[in-house]
């Protein structure tokens, strides 16, 4: 299976438009997104790349792991980051969600996170991997978007 990661950065005049528009950079704004926890499956590959949907899914499901962070105050800075880790043998793996004002923290934060859950599995990971996206305000509300998207599903099935 291939987990896109995707990011995305927006802004509108309400916190809501800038996630909205925040979505549509990602490439996912016409999804009805499901957040799942963290645990990466077996056979499982990250792709760095932006979501293209596969024809007219407009409306689908889709199932996501996300961090997300937004601010309205001029001068601010908003930061969302995704970290994982994988096994090398089968994919398997962890995913970490976390967002912030700085970037040092929220790489801090993911780090410090994933170091406390590997040991608790049984599996050989490997290194920790993140993907950190940040946006300043200037004088509209701001969204910032690291989106692991992992399948999407029609309303019909």
């Amino acid at each position: 299976m291939k987990i896109h990661l995707t990011v995305g950065r927006g802004e509108g005049p309400t916190r809501l438009a800038a996630f909205d528009a925040a979505l549509r950079d990602a490439g996912v704004a016409n999804y009805n997104l499901i957040c799942l926890s963290s645990v990466i499956p077996p056979g499982s590959e990250i792709v760095r790349a932006r979501y293209v949907p596969q024809g007219d899914e407009y409306g689908h499901r889709l199932y996501v792991v996300m961090a997300r962070e937004d601010t309205q105050a001029p001068g601010t800075t908003a930061w969302a980051g995704l970290g994982w880790t994988q096994d090398p043998r089968d994919g398997r793996g962890l995913f970490v969600e976390l967002h912030g004002a700085e970037r040092e923290d929220v790489e801090r934060r993911i780090h410090a996170t994933l170091e406390a859950m590997i040991p608790t599995r049984p599996f050989r990971y490997g290194p920790i991997q993140t993907e950190i996206l940040g946006v300043e305000c200037k004088d509209k509300p701001v969204c910032a978007l690291v989106i692991a998207t992992y399948k999407s599903e029609g309303w019909d099935e």
